[in-house]
């Protein structure tokens, strides 16, 4: 297991993947490529697909068609245990009447591996997760936090080309969650191990993710990096996925000008031809208390976020905007008036 790559991670290739579950296309002919030792999140809400497309790279599901490789190799019938891919799940899955040494031991021991060999990379294992000291505890005297390191560790113990991890920390508070995300992001960038992640958590695929693919019904609606899929989003979904959105249409009625269904008319930087419909995204904490684009109305909401207020802001015109701003001076009551505006360059249309 050694540091700066792990041998053999390797570059994953699904073309095509479809699966269906009766009437319900779980997948519906999903391609993606995931480069040699990239952390790509594939993040989406409930009946996604996310964690069907999991199991048709774990070998944990069939596709009805399509194909999976590594490294150009097919494995698409190949089954799980063959395909050297490690997993975290949210539930752990230890064993609990193994202590903790032989829990990350049991990979290794199914492959025949040496007693000596095995006590070698048990130990840089539960050291590499923090937990050297631990290793004759068994799973009901660890924290959460702790067992989700002994699984984290038993899946890269045996140095696999690929690591999969299945919604791990949505069993875990808050605060130790973040703690996790920043763990496995520091451990995959050591190991430079190609890994998928899977969340519905937006914020969680903005902190580990070098690139994300955002999944809904089956399908992939957008894959970029983490800045692209926040500021860039390709469609109503994304945009009103990832992060808090104002999200309008309307057409390009001049170069570089928006008219809103509603009449209003924004100044956009973008190079849409006049004519075309077009989505309008505005992210609440872009707008400013002065700008081009000024919209003017009635507080209708206010809440302390402690860095920032979130106001919901009644137009005259009818529009309806969230807005956040820097928690200065005194919280806008509701029924206050308020200004605010936005910079074309801050507005996305697509």
């Amino acid at each position: 297991m050694a540091s700066g790559g792990v041998e053999g991670s390797a570059e994953l290739r699904i073309d095509g993947a479809a699966k269906r579950f009766g009437e319900v296309a779980a997948l519906d002919g999903v391609s993606l490529q995931v480069a040699r030792g990239e952390l790509l999140t594939i993040l989406g809400p409930s009946g996604s697909g996310k964690t069907t497309l999991l199991k048709v790279v774990a070998g944990f599901e069939k596709p009805d068609a399509g194909s999976v490789k590594i490294d150009g190799v097919e494995i698409t019938a190949l089954p799980p245990a063959r395909r050297d891919i490690g997993m975290v799940f949210q539930n752990y899955a230890l064993f609990p009447h193994l202590t903790v040494e032989r829990n990350v031991a049991f990979p290794l021991e199914m492959r025949n591996v040496t007693k000596a060999e095995i006590a070698r990379r048990v130990a840089e294992a539960l050291a590499l997760v923090e937990l050297a000291g631990y290793e004759q505890r068994l799973p009901r005297q660890l924290s959460g936090g702790q067992q989700q390191r002994v699984a984290l560790a038993r899946a890269i113990v045996f140095n696999p080309r690929l690591l999969l991890l299945d919604e791990p920390f949505g069993a875990l508070d808050r605060k130790l969650r973040e703690t996790m995300q920043l763990e496995v992001r520091r451990l995959q960038r050591r190991l430079g191990l190609t890994t998928i992640f899977i969340t519905h958590d937006q914020e969680e695929a903005l902190v580990l993710s070098d690139r994300i693919a955002v999944m809904n019904k089956g399908t992939i609606q957008q894959i970029a990096t983490t800045t692209e899929i926040y500021e860039r989003p390709a469609n109503d979904f994304v945009a009103d996925f990832v992060g808090e959105s104002n999200i309008f249409h309307g057409t390009m009625s001049g170069t570089g000008v928006v008219t809103l269904e509603g009449g209003r008319q924004l100044r956009v930087s973008t190079s849409a031809v006049p004519g075309k419909r077009v989505g309008v995204l505005m992210r609440p904490e872009r707008f400013a208390s002065g700008g081009i684009n000024a919209f003017a109305g009635e507080v209708v909401e206010s809440v302390y976020l402690g860095t920032s207020f979130k106001l919901r802001l009644a137009c005259e015109d009818g529009l309806e905007l969230l807005v956040r701003q820097p928690a200065r001076g005194e919280l806008p009551a509701p029924g206050a008036r308020a200004t605010f505006g936005i910079d074309p360059d801050a507005i996305h249309v697509f």
